[in-house]
């Protein structure tokens, strides 16, 4: 097996999960700093003060992507590190530290792929009302102004969002993610709703700044689904079942349809009734307007329901059955055929092309008595959803790149510490970095453009 021609290969991380110094170079707060300081809220108490200190140390983690071979690295910016109040005075020291981090991966023949926000939102910002706050998209529109403008010599590539669907729901309705709220379902669909606006206007201030040609996508994650089984009739049902669901918090298409087909589900406010969102004068037309700037479709994947049709052909979701081969480390099933389906199945709703933007798998890795970290677990997971995703190129998915999710162990947001999701151990008590046999696994495949993967 071998991928296409220029394929994108890389890994993928966020600002709050590894840079630390949260309270260094000027850096305001955000409701991560804030959250992760109320009892109860993250595992053990782990907060991101420290993470894997990449403010200090990423020459060292450039060294580590570019002996892996990767040709491209998508990382976030902090929001509040350049504008430590969401909005206002620049701060220089933040600015300078990403133009030196950009012009080093660049230097190292690594393309930056760059999050705008990728969930730590500033704190003085969420106190003006945050995602509830109409001018939130402004807000967000004005940072992508700058960002592009200041960035957009160094950066080609850019998502505005990082799975808004996780920010809203579990940061607005179950409270479980940063800023901790549960409101009720039509506050947290106004969010959403704010959410929209603010990717649109960021993708076209990005076009309209940028001082290069830019590409712009998304970053979502998916309510994904797999067929139980070859048989027609199953791949029928799970792909009707994407699509299924309107109204429901993690809805595919009340996530997606605003940004790649400029407007909400036909029937969306006939089921939300006076829930929906309530569109200002204008609305209408940012959303029209987005899926022209959107360039391509960023699907975070990690697991998947299974779908069989029932007696009817209608979609059915049913567990795996007994012996399934296995799960991650916190309870998600390993569904490798979503890799093939998903791609083909959102391009064909919405004609973008499609970038893997995050796959990976948590587990309980370790540095072993022979000084190495073996983790086979995660070489076996890499294995079967790469595969499965050049099979569906193979059968005509426009897939233009993969980010394995991600570099190094990080801050795993309310799981603290307590899961591992990196091709390289980190000792969050020493620094010390290890790269795990799955590390040396994922070189020879991107060496070898997948061709290891039969």
């Amino acid at each position: 097996m071998h991928y296409p021609q220029n394929f994108t290969w890389g890994v993928a991380s966020a600002a709050y999960q590894i840079e630390g110094a949260t309270r260094e170079g000027g850096r305001g707060l955000t409701v991560w700093d804030d959250f992760c300081r109320r009892p109860g809220n993250v595992f053990h108490g782990h907060t991101g003060d420290v993470a894997c200190d990449h403010y200090h140390r990423w020459a060292e983690e450039i060294r580590l992507m570019r002996d892996l071979g990767v040709t491209a690295y998508r990382l976030s910016l902090a929001w509040s590190r350049i504008l430590p109040d969401g909005d206002g005075a620049v701060n220089q020291a933040g600015v300078d530290f990403y133009r030196r981090l950009l012009d080093a991966l660049r230097t190292a023949g690594i393309e930056p792929w760059v999050t705008l926000f990728h969930w730590d939102y500033p704190l003085a910002l969420h106190r003006r009302g945050g995602w509830l706050n109409p001018d939130s998209a402004h807000w967000m529109a004005d940072y992508a102004t700058l960002c592009a403008r200041t960035f957009g010599d160094q950066v080609r590539f850019w998502m505005p969002f990082n799975e808004p669907q996780c920010v809203v729901n579990l940061g607005h309705s179950t409270g479980e993610h940063a800023p901790g709220l549960r409101l009720p379902r039509g506050d947290v669909l106004q969010a959403m709703h704010h959410t929209h606006l603010a990717t649109a206007l960021a993708a076209q201030a990005i076009h309209a700044h940028s001082p290069q040609p830019a590409e712009v996508g998304t970053a979502l994650a998916t309510t994904a689904v797999a067929p139980f089984s070859e048989a027609p009739a199953d791949i029928l049902a799970a792909e009707t079942a994407l699509w299924a669901q309107t109204g429901q918090l993690w809805s595919n298409p009340m996530w997606a349809d605003p940004l790649l087909r400029g407007r909400y589900p036909d029937d969306l406010e006939q089921i939300l009734g006076a829930e929906s969102p309530r569109l200002r004068p204008g609305d209408t037309a940012i959303l029209a307007a987005c899926p022209e700037a959107i360039d391509f479709c960023g699907l975070n994947l990690y697991t998947a329901q299974l779908v069989r049709a029932d007696a009817n052909g209608k979609p059915q979701t049913v567990p795996p059955p007994p012996g399934y081969v296995t799960t991650t480390q916190n309870g998600w099933h390993v569904t490798p055929s979503m890799m093939r389906w998903l791609p083909r199945w959102w391009q064909a709703r919405y004609g973008k092309p499609i970038v893997i933007t995050e796959n990976g798998h948590q587990n309980l890795d370790h540095v072993h008595l022979d000084g190495k970290v073996h983790d086979p677990q995660r070489i076996d997971y890499l294995h079967r959803h790469l595969r499965e995703l050049g099979r569906g190129i193979g059968e005509g998915a426009d897939v233009r790149g993969y980010f394995q999710w991600t570099l190094m162990d990080n801050f795993e947001w309310a799981l603290g510490y307590n899961v591992r999701v990196g091709l390289v151990h980190v000792d969050f008590t020493t620094q010390v970095r290890t790269p795990k046999d799955s590390y040396a696994w994922y070189r020879d495949v991107i060496r070898t453009n997948g061709g290891n993967l039969s």
